[in-house]
């Protein structure tokens, strides 16, 4: 059984910065996307961003584009989140997702088989 872990997670005030980590078990999936999708209380899951393989591709939410940058490092099978000028409304619980197979879409949650346990991310003004 893959398991994703997340870190990194924390209270910050606004215009601040913070790394999300996730690490897998499983280093097979570092072949795949990978991808951060958060849930704010009250709202549905949706996508921040994602990753390809090699790390060449990437992908963000608009709300995020300029903000938040992603990365991997496939020898530490580990995906980063690195955010940057926090605002309250990137206040949420953050998910790492991992894919098991090539294709699907990197924007729609149901193409990841796998998911971290979430990391809350609190942003104060």
């Amino acid at each position: 059984q893959v398991q994703l872990v997340e870190s990194g997670g924390g209270l910050v005030q606004v215009g601040g910065s913070l790394r999300l980590s996730c690490a897998a078990s499983e280093r097979t999936f570092s072949s795949y996307r990978k991808g951060w999708f958060r849930q704010a209380p009250g709202k549905e899951r949706e996508f921040v961003a994602a990753i390809n393989w090699s790390g060449g591709s990437t992908y963000y939410a608009d709300s995020v584009k300029g903000r938040f940058t992603i990365s991997r490092d496939n020898a530490k099978n580990t995906v980063y989140l690195q955010m940057n000028s926090l605002k309250p409304e990137d206040t949420a619980v953050y998910y790492c997702a991992a894919a098991a197979s090539y294709g699907g879409s990197y924007y729609d949650g149901l193409s990841y088989r796998y998911w971290g346990q979430g990391t809350q991310v609190t942003v104060s003004s």
